[in-house]
């Protein structure tokens, strides 16, 4: 799935190993600020937003965007390289702890505060999420009775599932076991790209996995399915960062950034990115400048 930030490669960590340390005391010491983003535009719009946050606090900032897997990142910023990252508070908290079961937003920030290693932390949690979601058709929801998980779980024995490769072994036995929902195909596509959004227009599949900020779900019009059992863990929107290497005045800058952030707004500007073409640095400015800072 697309919020596990696929592995890239050795090249991004080399790259950032050989900038030094360049956030020593951070906005309080008077050293640069380095934010990173993910290889992907939304990750690459928030590092965006909380550069200019931390610029409007006082501080110096560089940006490092889509630098690659969440495993480089955590890597730079432990070794220094960077400082603060756009992150999701699910998948990195199964990234820290993989048998860790929350899946309510304060329990998944809660667990996610205690796991984060020594020197990293975690600011506040935004109200924003990009969580998987199931999707269908308009078609689908209206013929099939659909709203929700709950409406699937008798259904899905007649209807194919297009999604990542890991969500087999990683969901299957969930789904089985909270909905009763056994898809006749688990078919691979991608993570929540657009294979998996045209084989859901085509009809190869009738089910998709897809994020909750995806622009394709509206443009498609696709039903979003409820999840009252809660599969699917919290994803808010969280900076990760490292330890002490920000003052109060910058972290209160970023933790007001993200109390304004919410998934709808979210959605709304990665689909200025995404689907409209605009640069992330001039959607984030805007949203910014709208909102105070």
């Amino acid at each position: 799935m697309r919020r596990t930030l696929a592995v890239v490669g050795a090249i991004a960590a080399l790259v950032l190993t050989a900038c030094g340390d360049p956030t020593k005391g951070g906005a309080g010491g008077g050293g640069a600020i380095v934010v990173g983003s993910a290889d992907f535009a939304e990750n690459e719009l928030l590092m965006e937003l909380y550069a200019g946050a931390l610029r409007s606090a006082g501080a110096q900032v560089e940006t490092k965007p889509r630098i690659g897997s969440r495993e480089v990142l955590v890597r730079a910023l432990q070794d220094g390289s960077l400082t603060v990252v756009p992150e999701y508070t699910g998948n990195l908290l199964n990234y820290f702890d993989k048998d860790n079961a929350a899946t309510k937003p304060d329990d998944v920030y809660g667990s996610l505060e205690q796991k984060v290693p020594s020197g990293l932390a975690v600011l506040d949690k935004s109200p924003a999420e990009d969580k998987d979601v199931l999707v269908v058709t308009k078609e689908t929801a209206e013929q099939q009775g659909l709203r929700s998980m709950d409406d699937l779980g008798p259904k899905c024995g007649q209807l194919v599932l297009g999604a990542a490769g890991e969500w087999k072994s990683r969901w299957a036995e969930r789904i089985k076991t909270l909905y009763g929902c056994e898809f006749s195909e688990i078919r691979t596509t991608d993570a929540g790209g657009p294979v998996t959004v045209d084989a859901l227009k085509s009809g190869q599949v009738q089910v998709a996995n897809l994020f909750t900020t995806a622009s394709a779900i509206d443009e498609n019009g696709f039903v979003k399915l409820d999840d009252p059992k809660q599969m699917y863990p919290a994803q808010n929107v969280v900076p990760l960062v490292r330890r002490d290497a920000l003052d109060d005045k910058a972290k209160q800058a970023v933790n007001n950034l993200s109390a304004k952030l919410t998934t709808y707004k979210l959605t709304e500007l990665v689909k200025r990115v995404e689907v409209d073409k605009e640069p992330a640095p001039r959607v984030a400015q805007e949203f910014l400048k709208n909102n105070g800072y």
